[in-house]
């Protein structure tokens, strides 16, 4: 039995151009234009880390707070449009069948991750799941991954992470977790690979219909 940990944004659910488009508003409205392709390639970031590594420290320092502020009012506008990947819960279901431990790993806030437990109908199926609560520092750092081990109560020897960006692979490597990705964050399979991932997989559909061939299957 492994234990199997599914990054939600962007990989269970659709959420990542979203994101972008609400980080470009939030970064205009405080007069700072940046190209949309250099956002979304900081998408799967935590916010605390997207600010200054899209600009610097002083824009941090002086506007951060109020720039994600306006990002999470953005983005709330835009989550009713938001729609689960084709196969995320059949996947949740498949590894549940194989006995594996589900833990449904993000670092958004409480509401955005029950907005998106209730579009997996996940709440009955995964044994648990992460919020902000659970972390410090953000993706890339290992925190989200670290406190989805601890509530899966396993190793890190034991488990697997399911992720969609160079992010969720750096993350899970610092956590000493093996990856595999899916490449519906934008990333290349090369750069998945060289961030560490284990395989790189077009979707969740997918990486579903290949589970035997993995580490969960």
């Amino acid at each position: 039995m492994a234990i199997a940990i599914l990054d939600i944004d962007g990989t269970l659910v659709d959420t990542n151009y979203h994101h972008t488009i609400a980080w470009y508003r939030a970064f205009r409205q405080h007069g700072i234009i940046l190209p949309l392709w250099q956002i979304h390639r900081h998408i799967g970031m935590g916010g605390d880390q997207v600010v200054p590594a899209l600009t610097d420290e002083r824009t941090e320092e002086e506007m951060g707070d109020d720039i994600r502020t306006a990002e999470k009012a953005l983005y709330l506008q835009l989550v009713t449009e938001v729609e689960t990947m084709e196969g995320s819960r059949e996947l949740i279901d498949e590894l549940k069948r194989r006995g594996h431990t589900v833990v449904l790993a993000s670092s958004a806030k409480q509401d955005e991750v029950d907005k998106y437990l209730d579009l997996l109908d996940a709440r009955q199926l995964a044994d648990a799941w992460t919020s902000s609560a659970d972390v410090e520092n953000t993706k890339p750092d290992p925190d989200l991954v670290k406190a989805a081990l601890a509530r899966a109560e396993g190793p890190a020897e034991d488990a697997v992470m399911v992720g969609d960006t160079v992010w969720d692979v750096e993350a899970a490597k610092k956590a000493g977790v093996r990856t595999l990705a899916v490449r519906t964050g934008g990333f290349g399979v090369d750069e998945l690979r060289e961030a560490g991932a284990l395989d790189v997989f077009e979707s969740v559909a997918e990486l579903r219909s290949k589970l035997g061939d993995t580490p969960l299957g």
